[in-house]
């Protein structure tokens, strides 16, 4: 258990700074945290490359209201030939407000290029009516404390038109979207609240994932692959016992509920 011990060692470490911060993390426990993917379908080019500057989601019914960037995104340009055979890349991964995602917006800018079979290289015309973004169709409850990956499958083929025979190419997104709840998650209380104690989540010897108990004792673990794990309890306060709760189940795309535990001198 040497690994373990370390680990508890150095969060003990941050007691103080968690202190301060852990009132903040309550305000997480009911958040959804989306990943946003970007794969392809493969087309007959040698590269396909798109702008990628925003994705915005929308909680309600009425298209011109609502939206809401997604924080952390990673703007720039992608490859898209690069992205095939099972291969994604991470545009976003952020905490959401749960609730019926509605709609997503894929928001591109004015670089993106193909570069054909004979090696030019060609600026993709995007029509004007996609300057707002590509409004993509979602409708799927997102729920608190639970990680899901929405993949955007770009398909090339389709979504490419060369413009007759002028040597022009028309980007006409055709995007096909997969939402999937990626893990589940563990909540609990652990008390005494008066100082916070540190959670950790073990399979066998390794430590899978950590977090220490916020405003009330309460505490969430979040993205955890489905299984059967160990939860360690370690209190920053030295006097208190430390406990182990063996055969946590974790599902995916649920919220695995631990009955409030009170650590003990």
């Amino acid at each position: 258990m040497p690994a373990l011990k370390h680990l508890v060692s150095s969060m003990l470490l941050l007691s103080t700074t968690l202190l301060i911060t852990s009132c903040s993390k309550d305000d997480k426990q009911d958040k959804a945290r989306l990943q946003v993917a970007l794969t392809d379908d493969p087309g007959d080019f040698k590269a396909v490359y798109i702008d990628v500057q925003e994705i915005n989601v929308n909680y309600n019914d009425n298209d011109d209201n609502g939206w809401q960037p997604l924080p952390g995104m990673k703007r720039g340009r992608y490859n898209l030939l690069t992205l095939v055979n099972d291969k994604d890349t991470v545009l976003a991964d952020a905490e959401i407000t749960s609730g019926t995602i509605k709609e997503i917006r894929l928001v591109l800018g004015d670089n993106n290029w193909v570069v054909t079979n004979n090696g030019d290289s060609v600026k993709l015309q995007t029509p004007s009516g996609q300057s707002s973004g590509i409004k993509l169709k979602i409708n799927m409850p997102v729920s608190g404390g639970i990680l899901y990956k929405l993949l955007l499958d770009f398909d090339v083929a389709k979504s490419i038109h060369e413009a007759g025979n002028s040597g022009k190419y028309i980007l006409k997104p055709v995007i096909r979207t997969i939402l999937e709840a990626q893990g589940g998650s563990i909540r609990g209380v652990v008390l005494p609240a008066v100082l916070p104690s540190a959670v950790l989540v073990l399979n066998g010897n390794d430590t899978i994932a950590s977090t220490y108990s916020g405003t009330g004792g309460a505490y969430m673990l979040k993205g955890l692959a489905a299984g059967t794990y160990a939860l360690h309890y370690i209190s920053v306060d030295s006097l208190l016992q430390p406990v182990v709760k063996q055969s946590v189940v974790v599902e995916t795309g649920k919220v695995t509920n631990i009955d409030t535990l009170t650590l003990t001198r």
